[in-house]
């Protein structure tokens, strides 16, 4: 999944493979998290989010296999500078409230986020 692309940026959005989720709660639970990351990138890296949208939103959904990683991924990605969230499920349908569902990260310079989540399959 390495992208030649130096300088381009993109969001990515890392689904807790061990819950198998429906497709459809994965689309939601990944809607949460790229909401979440513009609502925070808007407050602390504006400029990177006006690159992002200037080319085109560019998303990238890969799948960690437990929670132990996608939690490691989360510290990588807040120890280099990246904006991270973490979704928790209000638990109405598929998993328990509180559940850690989808890690967000982004959106960033892809030669930053590549080194984190460039190893994951597509989701």
């Amino acid at each position: 999944m390495r992208d030649s692309a130096a300088g381009r940026y993109k969001m990515v959005l890392v689904v807790r493979g061990e819950l198998r989720l429906t497709a459809g709660k994965a689309a939601v639970q990944v809607a949460h998290a790229a909401v979440m990351l513009v609502e925070a990138s808007r407050k602390r890296q504006a400029g990177a989010l006006e690159a992002w949208f200037a080319e085109g939103q560019r998303k990238i959904a890969v799948v960690a296999p437990t929670l132990e990683e996608m939690d490691r991924l989360y510290r990588l990605a807040r120890a280099k500078g990246l904006p991270a969230v973490l979704v928790e499920d209000a638990g109405f349908t598929e998993v328990p409230a509180g559940t850690k569902t989808v890690l967000g990260i982004g959106p960033g310079k892809t030669e930053e986020i590549d080194p984190i989540t460039g190893g994951l399959p597509l989701l």
